[in-house]
């Protein structure tokens, strides 16, 4: 019985150890595959994840989001350190977001450890002439042609920074080099577009008429003739004729503008008047404007900054007009712009007295040819009648549309409505046609 019951034994332990081996066994492949399976899942992340993270960051950039755009970039650059791609991307969102020097330094960056895609010398060549470094961009842009001779967009942008430095000739001929690779490119055939003769002279012709309240019709009709000899020198001409209470009176204006590289645009000019007592007998006046551009796709586009000093004298009246104007560029070709004047009147008799106003305007398109405008002006004077200075305070509101019948040709019309102390009010109504040749 013991021998029997010893005997039971040992099979038991036998056969469950046999159990166990095999536990073992489909314990081990099921770890196995439970492993590959969670490999193969994260293999497939791997592939999804750069698709997902780049569409989020294009969507924040659109948005105007760039730190949101960055720390995405970040987080993905902190798992792939030596991912140039990755890092290509941190230079993109440093560039659309207005950071040229930052996305400069990380083009470079990323050349010092790869300098052989074409893609890398095209985005750094974008930074350059945005920056105004039209030879460097150029030199960025053959090596992108070297390194790809055929394709047809870096052919494109290497024509128009050709056409940006000035080299028309040649950019003409980088474009049509485009075209010969991809006959459809809607980029090469608006560059050759571009190249066209661009009109240097405007000639612009208008009549206005302010319907006052209180007295006759007062009425003015111009004509201006702006020429642009250089791209860095232009001339502004004015001939105006304006009718007060059977009164007449003419003036001659005129200025020069140069492009300074750093300080923006200078305009110098004066003007002389037979006055009649309607008008100012002479005038000087001098304007610098400079202006930022920001980024292709932020919420706001560009900056410019408009600061101007104007001097008049009237038989009984010396003005001084100091004015400052911001405006800002915004998507769709929407603009926003707001101005402070403080003026300085001194009339004989009396003393001297300064006056500020203030104006706001909004200007957006309306169609395909057409745009508009609404703006509004308190305690604005109107400085080009002697009868109108220091004597009222006032607000203003209008607005104005303009009509492009081709590139060269437009119609303007511009009407106010303004209220004044003593319960006065003037109605304005300006008509101008522009030409371009």
């Amino acid at each position: 019985m013991l021998k029997r019951r010893e005997g039971f034994g040992v099979a038991s332990i036998r056969a469950g150890l046999a159990d166990l081996c095999r536990l073992g066994l489909s314990l081990s492949l099921l770890f196995y595959l439970t492993f590959l399976i969670m490999l193969m899942a994260a293999s497939a992340r791997g592939q999804v994840s750069p698709a997902n993270w780049q569409g989020q960051v294009r969507q924040l950039c659109e948005k105007g989001d760039w730190i949101s755009a960055l720390r995405i970039v970040e987080q993905e650059i902190a798992h792939a350190p030596h991912d140039v791609d990755v890092r290509a991307w941190r230079a993109r969102v440093l560039a659309w977001s207005g950071d040229l020097a930052g996305a400069e330094r990380e083009y470079q960056a990323i050349l010092n450890v790869s300098a052989k895609d074409p893609d890398t010398w095209l985005g750094l060549a974008g930074v350059y002439t945005r920056e105004g470094k039209y030879e460097k961009a150029l030199q960025a842009l053959d090596v992108a042609v070297q390194l790809d001779p055929k394709r047809a967009d870096i052919h494109a942008a290497r024509a128009r920074a050709l056409r940006d430095a000035g080299k028309r000739t040649q950019a003409r001929t980088e474009f049509q080099q485009a075209l010969s690779f991809d006959p459809g490119s809607a980029e090469a055939r608006a560059g050759l577009t571009s190249l066209r003769r661009e009109p240097r002279s405007e000639l612009r012709l208008g009549s206005e008429r302010d319907f006052l309240s209180y007295s006759s019709a007062y009425q003015g009709e111009g004509v201006r003739l702006v020429t642009h000899w250089t791209p860095i020198w232009a001339s502004s001409v004015a001939e105006s004729v304006y009718q007060r209470a059977g009164l007449l009176a003419d003036k001659f204006t005129g200025s020069a503008t140069a492009k300074l590289p750093k300080a923006g645009a200078l305009t110098l000019g004066g003007a002389v008047a037979h006055d009649n007592a309607v008008i100012p007998k002479s005038e000087a006046f001098f304007d610098l404007d400079h202006s930022w551009k920001i980024g292709e796709v932020t919420s706001v586009r560009g900056v410019e900054i408009v600061y101007a000093q104007h001097w008049y004298w009237y038989q009984a009246a010396r003005i001084l007009t100091l004015n400052g104007t911001a405006i800002l560029y915004l998507p769709r070709d929407c603009s926003l712009s707001a101005g402070a004047t403080v003026a300085r009147s001194a009339f004989s008799g009396s003393g001297v007295e300064w006056r500020p106003s203030g104006a706001a305007r909004l200007g957006f398109p309306l169609a395909t040819r057409l745009s508009g405008n609404v703006f509004f002006a308190a305690g604005t004077e109107n400085f080009a009648a002697a009868d109108q200075i220091g004597r009222f305070a006032s607000q203003t509101y209008g607005g104005g549309l303009r009509f492009r019948f081709t590139l060269r040709q437009d119609l303007s019309v511009v009407s106010s409505y303004q209220r004044r102390t003593q319960n006065r009010t003037d109605t304005y109504l300006g008509v101008s046609y522009g030409i371009r040749f």
